[in-house]
């Protein structure tokens, strides 16, 4: 049988059923609807029965079921007593694709191709009612809910939809029920790859309502206030012929020809030079979308059929669903987080400065947590500085349609600034974000003591300093927590939570509270130097410093991390955070760790220069500045690509193996955890230890390999 004759309707799928007794399945619920013109039109809601908190997700029980409901309206349609079909969801959620919650049990490869035919049988019948499909998608669609779309005649969207995205190679497979082949041929190939390989590699971007419309996605987009309404009417309009559909993205035969190929050996050295040949699924979904240029929908299908069903049953998909379920379910239930009832009441918060990270604090938990929030620093102009900048930022809020005008008015009421520290006096919740130095954080600390109550908990947002030393000064050192946000503060997902030994469970209940309260993910860390996240960063920065050290080119070394896919290289990380704070977190672990951890004179260097690294027009790095070319002491034993990142792997895994012996975590779930909210590690490696032990590191450095054979990735 070849590709283009899979006749699905042939196939078994009773046993992939059976394995999924569990599934909570998400209804097919049908009515009818009368159109203006007198048309009937059969709607669709997609529904499982939970509340929003539970979003509607694609199963084989569901498939049954879809297929079930498809079976009586296309009898329906061939008796003319419908006109049209039309698909939607429940309140702001349409689907939010494959239900991955029981996808251990079904990882065989037979099984995962009787996912993929499955769901290609059902949701390409779509396509094939004998009278119109549409769907109209009123929130979230993810993966196997924006191809249930894709499947449509027709598509419309709700312009407050929270996000479209097709992500499966952000999880180590590809779109595999209609996705790779489908999009590119509404959309042409280059918006095609930005969807489904470009987003999900930029930390799992998704589109934007007015982006997906923009690019062709759908037909076209409503307001949510009469979304049903608006969908129904213009369905009505096109079944009549009044409404003509224009898709001005889909390609013609020219683009097939000479753009298709051109846009595919771009991608493909792209690919090659920001992840490396390791991860699978990024190259397969361009071979995907490769071979979608030509051919028809059934063959195209069946190769999707394939591809899926390889990448659910690999290693890879394995490693990339630990480091999944760590987000889904570890992150929501912190190790170590006293009990929540324990956590203070939080009425006004205070923040000690007024500088960048100070501001961004303030929006942060003025806008989440709705309550007075005072901010002060060394001088009034630079307090009338910082309300004035948070002011702004709500202004933004609301130009954006985030936030109404009600809403930001109140916020700015709620935002004020003094110079005289009595103000902080009715705070519960004490944070500061001054410069990075234990005298300084001393400093603020003993005199804001002074005004705070007793049981007002303390927080130092300190990167890398011991926070029982900061509160040594203090006379109530059980109230002072680290409370460590990554920047930009509005955007990344953790807080790393420190404990002294002298912390309160009062206190570090508070701070978990207060973090979930903030929309992030919290992760508990000993007072260790560098806590989780830098510590393992400035192994990296460390290795990258000792490169150049020995006399390698920026961009080689750049290039030699590439493999491990971080968001960006070592240099330009700390062309991000800046030179100074990078010099400034290898010193202090280099102090604390003379043996272990590199301190750079040319790092050093490079600070007191403190000066941007050259780029070409597409941001690329492409060296040293003048200054820094002078001020750099170069080596004459360049290292190779391939023995800087076997150097950095290894220095990795022995420092997370001394991490764990030393208790910094409770177990090395939280340092992979860690790293993929705080550093972006790629889901696709199953996180960072899952790649140590993959390539090898974990056993020549830390003494044996951290997970089992299935989760680090190896047969």
């Amino acid at each position: 049988m070849t590709e283009e004759m899979t006749d699905y309707r042939t196939i078994d799928f009773s046993d992939l059923e059976a394995a999924s007794a569990d599934e909570v399945v998400t209804h097919s619920l049908v009515s009818d609807v009368t159109l203006p013109s007198g048309r009937t039109l059969a709607l669709i809601t997609l529904h499982n029965g939970r509340d929003h908190k539970r979003p509607n997700t694609i199963g084989p029980l569901t498939l049954r079921e879809l297929n079930e409901t498809l079976d009586r309206l296309a009898a329906r349609a061939a008796k003319g007593e419908i006109d049209a079909v039309a698909v939607t969801g429940k309140p702001y959620i349409f689907a939010a694709g494959a239900d991955l919650s029981n996808i251990s049990a079904l990882s065989t490869r037979d099984f995962a191709l009787k996912i993929a035919q499955r769901g290609h049988q059902v949701l390409g019948r779509l396509a094939d009612l004998g009278v119109p499909s549409f769907s109209f998608v009123n929130g979230l669609a993810l993966g196997g809910g924006l191809e249930i779309a894709l499947n449509s005649t027709y598509r419309t969207i709700d312009s407050s939809a929270a996000a479209i995205a097709l992500p499966e190679v952000f999880l180590g497979i590809v779109p595999g029920w209609g996705g790779a082949y489908l999009l590119p041929n509404l959309i042409g190939i280059e918006n095609a790859l930005e969807v489904i390989i470009s987003n999900p590699l930029k930390q799992n971007r998704t589109l934007k309502p007015q982006q997906a419309f923009d690019l062709g996605i759908f037909d076209a987009i409503f307001s949510p206030a009469s979304f049903l309404e608006d969908s129904l009417a213009w369905a009505d309009r096109v079944l009549t012929g009044e409404e003509k559909v224009e898709r001005s993205n889909t390609p013609g035969r020219i683009e097939r020809a000479t753009k298709w190929p051109a846009a595919i050996k771009i991608a493909r050295g792209m690919l090659d030079n920001r992840i490396g040949p390791m991860p699978l699924s990024p190259y397969r979904a361009l071979d995907l979308l490769e071979q979608a240029a030509k051919g028809t929908k059934e063959a195209g299908f069946a190769r999707e059929d394939e591809a899926l069903a390889d990448l659910i049953s690999s290693d890879e998909f394995a490693a990339s669903m630990y480091a999944f379920d760590l987000v889904q379910k570890r992150a929501k239930r912190p190790v170590g987080a006293p009990d929540k009832d324990l956590a203070r009441p939080v009425t006004k918060v205070g923040v000690i400065g007024a500088g960048l990270m100070a501001t961004q604090f303030a929006l942060l938990f003025v806008r989440r947590l709705q309550v007075p929030v005072v901010i002060t620093d060394v001088s009034a102009e630079r307090v009338e500085k910082g309300v004035a900048s948070i002011h702004s930022e709500i202004g933004k809020l609301e130009d954006k349609g985030r936030i109404d005008t009600d809403t930001a008015n109140r916020l700015r009421s709620l935002v004020t600034g003094t110079t005289d520290k009595a103000d902080f006096a009715a705070c519960d919740f004490v944070i500061e974000a001054v410069f990075e130095e234990t005298s300084v954080k001393q400093d603020v600390f003993r005199e804001i003591e002074q005004f705070v109550a007793e049981d007002a908990i303390l927080a130092t947002n300190t990167s890398s300093l011991s926070v029982e030393e900061i509160g040594s000064v203090l006379a109530h050192p059980e109230r002072l927590v680290g409370f460590h946000f990554f920047n930009p503060v509005a955007v990344m997902p953790l807080v790393e939570v420190v404990r002294t030994p002298q912390a309160s469970d009062e206190a570090v209940s508070t701070a978990y509270v207060i973090a979930r309260k903030l929309r992030k993910n919290a992760i508990g860390s000993a007072d260790a130097p560098g806590f989780i996240v830098n510590r393992l960063l400035a192994k990296v920065m460390g290795e990258a410093a000792r490169a150049i050290d020995e006399g390698t080119a920026l961009t080689e070394v750049e290039q030699a991390f590439v493999p491990l896919g971080l968001p960006m290289g070592p240099f330009e990380l700390i062309d991000l955070v800046g030179w100074k704070v990078a010099a400034h977190v290898q010193d202090t672990m280099s102090s604390h760790f003379p043996d272990r951890f590199y301190s750079s004179p040319n790092l050093h260097a490079l600070a007191e220069i403190d000066e941007p690294l050259e780029r070409d027009r597409k941001k690329r790095i492409t060296g040293w500045s003048k200054k820094a070319k002078k001020a750099i002491t170069g080596g004459s034993s360049p290292a190779s690509r391939e023995e800087i990142l076997r150097r950095v792997e290894d220095e990795l895994a022995r420092e997370i193996r001394v991490m764990l012996d030393e208790g910094v975590v409770p177990e090395v779930e939280d340092i992979d955890l860690a790293l993929i909210l705080g550093a972006g590690w790629p889901f696709i490696d199953g996180g960072a230890t899952a790649y140590l032990d993959r390539v090898g590191a974990s056993e020549r450095a830390a003494g044996g390999d951290f997970h089992t054979p299935q989760i680090r990735g190896v047969e």
